[in-house]
């Protein structure tokens, strides 16, 4: 089928049709993201415990995302290779597989957080004054479950038939509604952490049906039919092994926040609640200046997998060039935004001073060697596209796992105090980030150089 060929026209416009939806749609996925956060950190009085109360849920949704990823993220690329190959009706069994195992999930995902939603936010690091803020939001927050792993899931596989723009229209659909919502029910109804996550759900559904009626309309390449969502041993295994660098990376970002929390919350003593709100902040304006990294690394994935699977491996090269340069002129261009002008950053969440005092040099701190992390983004990109399991899985820890966590704790220890907590990340992103790229320049781009086309 000629419709969304990659292996025709130029690889940068190729790569551009995917990256710049896909960056929008990133965008938007942020502001969905932290919406709910801006308007909760003016609320008066209890805005800052607001703020940090949803900061505590993140690693809980972080780790729904990871298992979203796992099938989502593991299945995409697949449908991508095999779409290269002309095999489409094995593509489809891949996406009805993916979705099968999106909804089991979900299900026993929702009944054990909810079961054990205390314990947890406890051992994150949630307080006695903000664990009823934090208890709210994610009770509400979970029942919404499902949603969210067709959602987000599912428009891997829009993305991975090269509709760019529908996928995006996913995200923006849920995300002007939670826009609409936030502000009625925050303000207007004054149901606080309640409202947020109420209008979280409500649109985390519309996205979810958006998917759903795309995916089994006539437009799709791919569809999602029943008799593909039967699970098969052998299909499974591919997707799970695929999407295991993606779970684990979400998985890492769970551990690393809640330890970060945790750390900050024993170490900064009476200010240990200050400390969890500026770390919160800190995520928050990080995945806004990620967010255009994020499109276009995934943005690639397709087209690379694509080519990958017709054995145009010179193209294959030409694209990991692209990725690469785009990716560090978008990081170069977020690092100077932030380490010129912390303050302003932080007043979109909150005025109070002792947050901007306490915020400002550990924002310098964390972020003075953000553009690093570019070289593990796209390190483990590629290897997500090429089906190189293994490689990404390793990627995904490396970073995260090996490094950030330990120092986490190690360095507050070492008399670091909260800035040892603030350090782990730059520290990181400089030994984690060269590794992961110089391990992915000899295992696959040199190697790729040596292989003729259509062999």
């Amino acid at each position: 089928m000629a419709q969304n060929d990659f292996s025709q026209g130029k690889m940068s416009r190729n790569i551009l049709s995917m990256a710049i939806p896909m960056t929008v749609a990133q965008l938007i996925q942020i502001l969905y993201n932290i919406v709910d956060r801006v308007y909760l950190g003016h609320i008066e009085e209890v805005g800052r415990l607001s703020i940090t109360g949803v900061g505590l849920c993140l690693p809980v949704i972080s780790i729904i995302i990871a298992f979203a990823n796992l099938c989502g993220m593991g299945g995409a690329p697949l449908c991508s290779i095999y779409r290269g190959r002309g095999e489409n009706d094995e593509a489809e069994y891949v996406m009805g597989n993916s979705f099968t195992m999106l909804l089991g999930f979900g299900v026993v995902l929702t009944v054990l957080c909810l079961y054990l939603k205390q314990p947890i936010l406890y051992l994150f690091g949630a307080s006695d004054a903000t664990f009823p803020f934090a208890d709210d939001y994610l009770t509400i927050y979970l029942c919404g479950t499902l949603f969210v792993m067709i959602g987000l899931g599912m428009n891997s596989f829009i993305n991975a038939q090269g509709f760019g723009r529908t996928g995006m229209f996913t995200v923006v659909i849920g995300a002007v509604l939670n826009l609409i919502l936030d502000p009625v029910f925050i303000f207007g109804f004054q149901m606080g952490v309640k409202g947020a996550a109420l209008a979280t759900i409500f649109s985390q559904a519309v996205s979810a049906v958006w998917v759903m009626r795309f995916l089994t309309g006539p437009r799709a390449i791919i569809r999602l039919r029943l008799s593909a969502m039967r699970l098969r041993l052998q299909r499974v295994g591919k997707i799970l092994s695929l999407g295991v660098s993606s779970f684990v990376m979400a998985m890492t970002n769970s551990l690393v926040q809640s330890l970060c929390n945790a750390t900050l919350q024993r170490t900064g003593g009476n200010l240990g609640d200050l400390y969890v709100g500026v770390m919160t902040v800190i995520n928050s304006v990080r995945e806004v200046i990620t967010m255009p990294i994020m499109g276009i690394t995934h943005g690639c994935q397709p087209v690379l997998g694509y080519n990958y699977g017709a054995k145009l491996y010179s193209r294959v090269r030409e694209g990991i060039r692209i990725t690469t340069a785009a990716t560090l002129i978008c990081a170069l261009a977020g690092w100077a935004l932030v380490m010129a002008a912390p303050q302003a950053f932080i007043h979109i969440f909150n005025n109070e001073t002792e947050l901007i005092v306490a915020g400002v040099p550990a924002f310098r701190l964390y972020f003075c060697t953000f553009f690093c992390m570019v070289g593990q983004m796209v390190g483990q990109s590629v290897s997500v596209a090429l089906g190189r399991s293994k490689t990404a899985v390793f990627f995904s820890l490396l970073r995260k796992a090996f490094i950030v966590a330990p120092l986490t704790v190690i360095l507050p220890a070492l008399g670091w105090g909260v800035n040892g907590v603030f350090a782990a990340e730059p520290i990181s992103n400089v030994v984690g980030g060269i590794a992961c790229f110089t391990v992915m320049v000899f295992t696959v781009y040199i190697p790729l150089g040596r292989r003729k086309d259509g062999e």
